[in-house]
C-alpha cells in the first residue's frame, strides 16, 4: 500500500510537469471590421481613450517574476496609444486621442485596467460609454502570443494584435447598431456636457438625466450665444492641447516600442526556458526517487535469496537514484541565472521607457511633471481663462509645475535627441 501511494505522489510530480496551456476568448483569426464607405462627418463619434489602469501584479512569486510596476506603468500608456491606432484603420471614427485622465466633453470614452501581461498573456479589462452615459459594453479580453507570433509580426502590429482587432471591432460593432439620430444626439450631448462644466449656471438647465441616470438634451444655446461661443473657444484650445499630448505619446510610443518588443520576446524566451528548466529537474528527482522506491520495494517484498542476488542492482538503483536528485537540484539552480536575467530586462526597459523634455513656443523647456501632471493643470486653467473672459472671479488654481507654461500656445511634445 504505501508502494502504490508513493507511486501514486510520483506520477503526480510528473504530471505537473507538463505545461498547463492558458485560454484565450479572442479569435486569431478574425479581421479588422472597417466601413465599407466613407462615413459622413456628421456621423463620425470622437473618441476618448483614457490611459489604462496598470493593475497589480500577480501574487504568485514566479508569475510576477521580472515584472514590476515600472513597466506596467509604461504599459499602461503604450497599450491605449496602440489601440487608438487601430481604431482609426476602421475608418468609422473622428478624432481618436488618448487622454490622460477622463475629461467632459466625450463622446465616446474607452478605458480599461491591466489584468495581465507578461509578454506571453495579455488581459484587458474594457469598458466603453458615450456622452449620454450609456455603457456599450464592458468585457474582458484575453490574449496568448509566442516567439513565432513576435517574429511573423508585421510592420506597425503587435504581438497582441489580435486582442486590439477584437476590441476595434466589438466597439464598431455596437456604434453600428446605433441609429444616426442616436449618434447625432451623443455629439450634442457631448458639447452641452463640456459646457454645462465649463458654466454650470450658464449650461447645467439644457440637460437633464433620466430615470436609468443617463443624460438627455433639453434643449441647445442660439447659436450667437455669447457664453457658448466663449466656450466653444476654449473647447478648441483643449482639442489642440489634447492634440499636442498626442504628439508626445507618438514620440513616447515611437521610442517605447523596439526595447518594449524586445523584453516582451526575451521575457518569453527567458520564461519558457526556465519553465523547461524545472520540468527537466522535476521530471530527474522524480525518477531519482521512484529508483530508490524500486530498490526498497526489492528489499521489503523479496525472499532472501532474491534480496541477496539483487544486492548489487539495489545498490546501484539507489546511488544512481541519489545521482538524479542531485542532478535536479543543479539544474534548478540554473534558474536563478534565467531569473536574474528576466529582472534585469524589467529594470533595462523601465529606464528606457522615461519621458524626456517638451518645446514651448520654440523654446526647449525641461519639465518637473509628467505629461499627465501638464494635463491636469491645463484642466485647472480652462476655467480660469473662460474666467477672465466673461469678468468671473477665478477658481484657485494650483500652481504649475513646469519651469515654464503658455496657457495660451499648447506644449509640443519632444524627445531629447
Amino acid at each position: 500500500m504505501r508502494l502504490k501511494l508513493c507511486l501514486a505522489l510520483i506520477l503526480l510530480l510528473l504530471s505537473a510537469c507538463a505545461t498547463t496551456g492558458g485560454q484565450q476568448n479572442v479569435d486569431p483569426t478574425e479581421t479588422l471590421i472597417k466601413a465599407e464607405k466613407e462615413v459622413l462627418e456628421s456621423q463620425l463619434l470622437d473618441v476618448d481613450i483614457a490611459l489604462f489602469d496598470p493593475g497589480e501584479l500577480p501574487e504568485d512569486e514566479e508569475k510576477a517574476r521580472g515584472l514590476s510596476m515600472a513597466i506596467r506603468e509604461a504599459e499602461a500608456r503604450f497599450i491605449p496609444i496602440h489601440l487608438r491606432a487601430v481604431m482609426e484603420k476602421t475608418g468609422y471614427w473622428g478624432a481618436v486621442r488618448v487622454i490622460p485622465e477622463a475629461r467632459e466633453g466625450y463622446e465616446l470614452r474607452v478605458q480599461g485596467t491591466i489584468i495581465a501581461s507578461d509578454g506571453e498573456t495579455l488581459a484587458l479589462k474594457i469598458q466603453a460609454l458615450d456622452a449620454s452615459g450609456r455603457t456599450w459594453h464592458s468585457r474582458s479580453y484575453w490574449g496568448k502570443t509566442t516567439i513565432e507570433d513576435y517574429n511573423n509580426t508585421t510592420a506597425g502590429d503587435d504581438g497582441f494584435q489580435t486582442v486590439y482587432r477584437a476590441i476595434a471591432n466589438d466597439l464598431a460593432q455596437f456604434r453600428n447598431l446605433l441609429s444616426d439620430e442616436e449618434r447625432t444626439a451623443i455629439r450634442r450631448i457631448a458639447d452641452m456636457r463640456f459646457a454645462a462644466n465649463m458654466a454650470p449656471d450658464a449650461f447645467a438647465g439644457h440637460l437633464g438625466k433620466d430615470e436609468s441616470g443617463q443624460y438627455r438634451l433639453l434643449r441647445l444655446p442660439a447659436n450667437d450665444d455669447p457664453a457658448y461661443q466663449r466656450v466653444e473657444r476654449i473647447r478648441e484650445r483643449d482639442f489642440l492641447l489634447v492634440d499636442t499630448l498626442n504628439g508626445h505619446y507618438d514620440n513616447y510610443y515611437r521610442d517605447m516600442r523596439v526595447p518594449y518588443e524586445e523584453w516582451r520576446k526575451a521575457r518569453s524566451i527567458e520564461a519558457e526556458a526556465l519553465r523547461e528548466i524545472k520540468r527537466k529537474a522535476n521530471t530527474s528527482k522524480a525518477l531519482g526517487i521512484l529508483a530508490i522506491l524500486g530498490a526498497i520495494a526489492i528489499e521489503v517484498s523479496g525472499s532472501s535469496e532474491t534480496r541477496a542476488a539483487t544486492g548489487t542492482m539495489r545498490d546501484v538503483m539507489v546511488l544512481g537514484g541519489l545521482y538524479s536528485i542531485k542532478h535536479g537540484m543543479d539544474i534548478n539552480a540554473q534558474s536563478t541565472l534565467h531569473e536574474e536575467e528576466i529582472n534585469e530586462l524589467g529594470v533595462s526597459f523601465s529606464s528606457e521607457a522615461e519621458p524626456m523634455v517638451v518645446d514651448v513656443d520654440g523654446e526647449i523647456h525641461k519639465l518637473t511633471g509628467s505629461a499627465e501632471e501638464q494635463y491636469t493643470q491645463w484642466r485647472d486653467l480652462m476655467k480660469k481663462i473662460y474666467a477672465s473672459e466673461t469678468g468671473l472671479a477665478p477658481e484657485i488654481v494650483p500652481e504649475a509645475k513646469s519651469e515654464s507654461m503658455d496657457i495660451t500656445t499648447p506644449a509640443r511634445a519632444v524627445t531629447q535627441p
